[in-house]
């Protein structure tokens, strides 16, 4: 099976990565939050209202960040130096900081493979759910993938394009889920918003795919895309992995009935950023570079969760 311009490639040398932005109703174990990154070239010149993802020019780069407290709620309120950021563990001095709340370009992958037969009115709802905490700029794609991945509807800003493109017969087939991630973040190329997140609704792990899970690792650690994912039935821990190192997050749904809060909650945390700006002292040498970022808890808050992309490809010289 294959796709357009999505290309399966193998890369050698390059460090085994947990990865991260894609909404997953699959198998995952509850996890912290860990802050959202993900690498972009801008000119330094034009600064958009909504950069989500890492952006570089020259050396620039930008980093957006989430932190909550121990009970999952937004921290917004803090400054500057409450943060520390390191990249390959060498101390960057940051910049400026910033809040973000702008429209978000998000493709909804959604499983449809004989497993979901008892789980895909609640995963239909749970879209419809999503797109009741939209807001003007927002655009979306539909993927549906069983045997293999199908684009239904391409970005739109309409919700009700893709919800009368829903399917309504019975799920069947096997499960390509390594497929639609493929083809969902060759897909998210066409987004216009710097906010970018790729929303998978499964029920369980990969049967079907041609792509591998190193391969896909390395397809999101080089997109400016966020994996979220949700659990609700057996673990998955490539998901898992992956949501957390793209700057996403992983949830845990134990039981269908919980996909609401769950759905709402993800609808949040996508939207809470802080955007951490550094210029890098390293030249840009197309080489893979791994982030850290700490964060000084105020007195009142004795831990705080962080969510942060793990790495990204600086751009080649």
């Amino acid at each position: 099976m294959s796709f357009p311009n999505v290309t399966r490639r193998r890369r050698t040398g390059l460090p085994l990565l947990l990865l991260s932005g894609i909404l997953v109703i699959s198998p995952l174990r509850p996890q912290e939050p860990a802050v959202s990154i993900t690498p972009r070239k801008v000119p330094l010149r034009h600064r958009t209202k909504g950069p989500s993802d890492i952006r570089m020019d020259v050396n620039m780069v930008m980093v957006p960040v989430t932190v909550t407290d121990l009970f999952d709620r937004p921290v917004t309120n803090l400054e500057v130096g409450s943060f520390r950021l390191f990249e390959d563990n060498i101390e960057q001095k940051i910049l400026n900081i910033y809040k973000e709340d702008g429209p978000v370009s998000a493709g909804l992958l959604l499983d449809t493979s004989s497993s979901m037969k008892k789980r895909i009115e609640q995963s239909i709802a749970a879209i419809q759910r999503f797109f009741q905490s939209g807001m003007p700029g927002d655009e979306y794609f539909l993927v549906r993938f069983s045997n293999r991945p199908t684009v239904v509807t391409g970005f739109t800003a309409n919700p009700q394009e893709i919800l009368r493109r829903l399917p309504t017969g019975q799920p069947q087939g096997w499960t390509a889920l390594l497929d639609a991630i493929g083809l969902g973040v060759h897909e998210m190329k066409k987004a216009k918003n710097s906010r970018r997140a790729l929303i998978i609704l499964t029920d369980g792990g990969d049967n079907n795919s041609r792509f591998t899970e190193s391969e896909i690792r390395d397809l999101v650690m080089e997109s400016d895309v966020r994996l979220y994912a949700i659990g609700i039935t057996d673990q998955y821990r490539f998901l898992e992995k992956l949501s957390s190192e793209s700057g996403g997050k992983a949830y845990l749904a134990k039981k269908l009935d919980d996909l609401p809060d769950v759905i709402d909650h993800l609808s949040k945390d996508l939207r809470q950023d802080y955007i951490l700006s550094y210029a890098s002292t390293r030249q840009n040498d197309g080489k893979y570079r791994a982030l850290k970022v700490e964060v000084i808890p105020p007195p009142s808050l004795k831990r705080l969760n962080v969510v942060w992309k793990r790495g990204y490809y600086a751009p080649p010289d």
